[in-house]
């Protein structure tokens, strides 16, 4: 998943009312909360931020779902059985799920948004998610004459779904707590058509409602009576602000407008611990922030320049200096702590000392045709957020070098990431990827030639690719792992994209939020939260 956060243009007059009516707000048990930015969307089936999944966690419910310590719990589904081969799953489905307008909520429903977002027509970015069921691949390239029809899911009766996988999927179970598998309400897509994510248009099946969007100032959402769980939803209503400008939001939070935001200044870290001591919480978290480089244009085709640009980042004092602590050094594409995995592989100059470094990245760079008089120019193209300014500045001056000239190119993050993921042009770009699922395919699978969606500095390189096709079809997790850890070397060894740092989760919390726990997965579910008196 994206980690996408992007500076929010000045707050309208609707949002300094709500602000200036906090403290009533708050007594009424309304929930204000910051978010990563502004939605591109709030369809299901074409999101792919953090900042989205975020807002559907609240709105939507999956056959299962994640608990406030990241852990999958039942959803939608009460229980669910698995053959003995891995290969199919029967979910039960619980009498009282209600759709916001008082509808069931039926197996039927699934599998038509299922189908929806496999079905090419729909355009999902992030259909190759669900490759693991039944003639997704296919139905989704449009090969081997596969209908849509044909994908492995289907209702055996009205609360019981059965979904068909190519193979055993370790990970699937978790992979359904994402919001690709989330259900769309089909009677309100059919009736309005791309509209029906509109407040005055919205179904939803989760345990709140879309009542409000102000671009640029607030969402709003209450809560959902209709929802199965709703007794036990303690805040009537959670308003999201976006606050991709940060320091911003870390007055407002300490002004007592916001009860969480979900990242911190990091050159304020220091000095809001000691303002807020226990308020500031930092975590580990399953991401990795990267600079992609566009390996189908020259220089950047080169694995020389490459490894050059790689070598020159003092991934330590980004992490430690401009990141206050926060983020660890990455040297490598898979984060720790993840699952069905054994030792990750790293870049193999991690132990080296700066001025090896520096020495062998001029020597590179020089046998690829840069140095004095032919200097190496990059253009870095990233999203505007304070962290990511500084971050940039202190990487064009380590690049200054190795003798790299830069200059930056800087939009909000809905431009940045829609401009990578349409294919737009680019040198270096900047961007992070939170984990889906705890499961290295999910970091490795960015580099497959075919994922269109998301290799946006389009790497191809077969052999990856057919290590990653064997992987997928090896059922012993023990062979499997082998298999990735190989795919995952020789990511490390030419290095498409650079990895420069591990994600850590970055909230203020007011001592009023009750019931939040940080997690892995970064899933703060409103409804397993409550306020305080």
């Amino acid at each position: 998943m994206i980690d996408v956060t992007r500076r929010a243009a000045p707050l309208v007059l609707a949002a300094m009312l709500l602000v200036s009516g906090a403290a009533t707000a708050l007594a009424q048990g309304v929930f204000h909360r910051g978010n990563d930015g502004d939605p591109e969307t709030l369809d299901a089936h074409k999101t792919s931020t953090v900042g989205e999944a975020h807002l559907l966690r609240d709105l939507s419910e999956g056959l299962v779902i994640h608990s406030m310590k990241g852990e999958v719990i039942p959803g939608v589904a009460e229980s669910w059985t698995t053959s003995e081969d891995g290969r199919t799953w029967r979910f039960s489905l619980r009498s009282n799920a209600r759709w916001s307008n008082s509808d069931p909520v039926t197996a039927e429903d699934f599998v038509f948004s299922l189908r929806r977002m496999l079905d090419p027509q729909t355009g999902a970015k992030y259909a190759n998610i669900l490759y693991p069921i039944l003639n997704a691949e296919k139905i989704n390239k449009g090969t081997d004459g596969a209908k849509i029809e044909d994908l492995g899911v289907r209702a055996v009766d009205p609360r019981t779904l059965e979904i068909s996988l190519e193979r055993s999927t370790p990970y699937f179970l978790e992979l359904l707590t994402h919001q690709t598998g989330l259900p769309v309400h089909r009677a309100s897509v059919e009736k309005f058509g791309r509209d029906f994510v509109k407040p005055e248009n919205w179904v939803s099946n989760g345990a709140y409602v879309l009542k409000e969007f102000v671009p640029n100032s607030h969402i709003r959402l209450d809560r959902n009576p209709a929802f199965h769980d709703a007794a036990n939803v303690k805040i009537d209503t959670v308003i999201y602000y976006p606050t991709s400008d940060l320091a911003a939001a870390a007055r407002r939070f300490q002004a007592g407008e916001l009860h969480l935001t979900t990242d911190i200044p990091a050159d304020q870290i220091k000095s809001l611990r000691e303002k807020l001591g226990n308020q500031v919480r930092v975590a580990p978290y399953l991401g990795t922030y990267f600079l992609i480089l566009n390996t189908a244009k020259k220089p950047f085709d080169d694995a020389r320049v490459r490894r050059a640009l790689s070598l020159a980042i003092d991934r330590e004092f980004i992490a430690e200096e401009i990141w206050g602590g926060t983020m660890l050094p990455a040297y490598g594409v898979i984060p720790p702590h993840i699952g069905n995995y054994g030792e990750r592989a790293e870049l193999d100059f991690k132990n080296a000392s700066p001025l090896d470094r520096e020495d062998e990245a001029k020597r590179l760079l020089a046998s690829a045709g840069f140095g004095p008089g032919m200097p190496l120019r990059l253009e870095f193209r990233y999203n505007t957020t304070d962290n990511n300014r500084h971050t940039a500045i202190a990487l064009a001056e380590q690049w200054k070098a190795i003798g790299v000239e830069t200059s930056f190119v800087t939009t909000d993050g809905k431009t940045h990431f829609a401009h990578l993921r349409d294919g737009g042009d680019f040198d270096v770009a900047r961007y992070g990827w939170i984990g889906d699922y705890s499961d290295p395919q999910n970091f490795l699978f960015l580099f497959q030639s075919d994922n269109t969606g998301f290799n946006s500095g389009k790497y191809n390189n077969p052999q990856f690719d057919a290590l990653m096709k064997l992987a997928a079809d090896e059922t012993d997790l023990a062979k499997r792992a082998a298999i990735l850890r190989e795919a995952d070397s020789i990511i490390a060894r030419e290095q498409p994209w650079i990895p420069v740092m591990y994600y850590s989760t970055k909230n203020l919390v007011s001592p009023k939020l009750a019931g939040f726990e940080q997690n892995l997965r970064g899933a703060i579910p409103t409804r397993f939260v409550s306020l305080r008196p």
